[in-house]
């Protein structure tokens, strides 16, 4: 038995988040903990499971409260580094009238930037069923060789590997750069969830179906998953696709981390049932299940604090979906 369910390495940072004007109609920003990877931690840890974080912060308020929200949200933070010369990231979120966002990141360095390879503690990984990473991580040459090191490594001891690409353009010296590191991902995971805007850059194909069976020709993953927003979510797994609708909710303000709530509760899906011998209706009911949370988290502001619990997300199931 291992100690942790899911391990994940990657950014740890301060969302910024849009809140409306002040009296004198400047923007006012609320400082939101986030970080892909540390999203998809945090959902797993409020439902129940073990969880660790491999990350840098700076020596800094930001990093100090960031330190403090994964003891909080019940996240190992054992490996959560502390940069004393590089600022912890901010990544500023505007949102649209769609409820879509707009990035600015200040990490020209970034302490998640200053991660290394030495860094990372082997003993995590040795003791986890998941390991968990994005491309984040692999924007620049000392943060990328941590986090290969760490998933070749964490694979070797016989963990699950889960890759979510989690582009964002502005990040990245070339998107051909961009677009080997995603390679690289596919190359190494075991599931992989990938966003419809991603599966069309990549494979050049707006049939997602289409885009799968290009995916699957070259790297044999075993589950995909491919998030749609308004549109949904697909699952790929063998010869069985399975496809759900979202959960659309009134109440939706913005859509940060729901695609990281998605991607945890696909994970809880799979550490009840196995990556082995999946069947329609068992991802039919994951599918479910993670568009529920999913669609939660984008009534609330930021992320990694706010995510659901089982009774919110099983209320929303039985409200929308009879026979759970």
């Amino acid at each position: 038995m291992k100690k942790y369910d899911v391990t994940a390495l990657g950014e740890l940072l301060i969302d910024m988040t849009d809140n409306g004007t002040s009296p004198q109609g400047n923007t006012l920003f609320e400082a939101n903990p986030g970080g892909a990877p540390c999203n998809v931690l945090a959902l797993l840890a409020k439902l129940g499971h073990k969880t660790a974080f491999i990350g840098k912060v700076g020596d800094d308020l930001f990093g100090r409260r960031l330190r403090e929200t994964l003891k909080e949200l019940g996240i190992d933070p054992s490996n959560l580094c502390v940069d004393p010369e590089c600022r912890t990231t901010l990544a500023f979120v505007e949102t649209k009238e769609d409820g879509d966002r707009d990035f600015s990141f200040y990490r020209n360095p970034g302490a998640d930037m200053q991660l290394k390879k030495s860094d990372v503690h082997k003993e995590l990984l040795e003791e986890t069923k998941i390991f968990h990473f994005g491309t984040l991580s692999m924007t620049h040459e000392e943060v990328r060789e941590a986090t290969r090191y760490a998933a070749e490594y964490a694979k070797a001891q016989g963990a699950l590997l889960s890759f979510d690409p989690n582009i964002r353009e502005p990040l990245w010296d070339s998107m051909e750069t961009a677009r080997e590191q995603v390679e690289y991902g596919l190359s190494i995971c075991d599931i992989l969830k990938i966003s419809d805007n991603e599966i069309t850059w990549f494979t050049g194909e707006e049939d997602y179906d289409a885009g799968v069976r290009k995916i699957k020709e070259k790297y044999p993953i075993p589950l995909i998953l491919v998030s749609m927003g308004k549109a949904g979510s697909r699952a790929y797994y063998q010869d069985i696709a399975v496809e759900r609708p979202a959960f659309l909710q009134a109440r939706t303000i913005e859509t940060t981390g729901a695609g990281d709530t998605f991607m945890g509760c696909v994970l809880h899906g799979v550490l009840g049932t196995g990556l082995e011998n999946l069947n329609a209706e068992e991802l039919g009911k994951i599918l479910e299940y993670a568009n529920a949370a999913a669609s939660i988290v984008t009534t609330r502001k930021g992320a990694l604090g706010v995510m659901p619990g089982e009774q919110e997300i099983r209320k929303v199931l039985s409200e929308n979906r009879k026979g759970w």
